[in-house]
């Protein structure tokens, strides 16, 4: 409804491009949260059929964790290892990461270069739980406490039947509509992906080592210390 309000208010006033901003949950979505994502994604893309002759032009976002944010499970860790015990859903579980920063500079190169009806995905490196835990908290104890409704092992960011209709570039994929009123000529530099791909992070090619995490954790760690109580 939320999202309905928007696309709504973006075409009565004229607005020329909206960027909507999804996540995994919406891939194969195994609770309503999920469901909900995916509804929202289904509306946005479709909404450039809606809007008609308006100029207004509709497009998603859709990326993984972010390092730090109050949805991450990298506070939990940190205050986790004061009492020296990690808890782990599921030593298999995985997970794609990228920074506060990343995000919002995909998020500005997608509204930049939308046309209106892409999910735009970037390419971001995996991590297992248990690696991300032994770089956050070294010499903790670990105890697994099995996976909670509505949790997924890995992270699927392009489902392989999303793939047929996506292409590739250097650092992103693009998932196309599959609508009438969408003009194949818009990604033509993109590359066409291979049968069966899946974009997980599981089956990643890049992944985060300990080294690379620190990095994109101590920036954060640093600005939060700076903040007067």
């Amino acid at each position: 409804m939320g999202g309905r309000n928007v696309i709504d208010a973006a075409i009565d006033r004229g607005v020329n491009r909206v960027l909507a901003l999804s996540t995994d949950k919406a891939v194969n979505p195994v609770n309503l949260y999920g469901a909900t994502k995916l509804c929202a994604e289904k509306v946005f893309v479709q909404a450039n059929a809606y809007a008609g002759a308006q100029e207004t032009r509709f497009s998603c976002a859709r990326y993984g964790n972010v390092v730090g944010s109050r949805g991450s499970v990298i506070p939990v860790f940190i205050e986790q290892r004061k009492r020296g015990k990690i808890t782990i859903t599921d030593p298999r579980m995985t997970r794609f990461w990228l920074t506060l920063e990343q995000g919002v500079r995909f998020v500005i190169l997608a509204i930049e270069q939308m046309h209106g009806g892409e999910i735009f995905v970037p390419k971001i490196p995996s991590m297992r739980l248990v690696d991300l835990a032994e770089a956050v908290a070294p010499g903790c104890a670990v105890e697994y406490i099995g996976i909670r409704p509505g949790e997924k092992l890995h992270e699927v960011l392009l489902s392989e039947d999303e793939a047929r209709n996506a292409v590739e570039l250097d650092d992103m994929y693009i998932i196309q509509p599959s609508h009438p009123w969408w003009k194949r000529a818009n990604w033509l530099h993109g590359r066409e992906l291979p049968q069966g791909f899946r974009y997980t992070s599981d089956s990643n090619e890049e992944w985060l080592t300990n080294e690379q995490l620190h990095e994109l954790i101590e920036p954060g760690a640093a600005a939060k210390s700076a903040i007067p109580a």
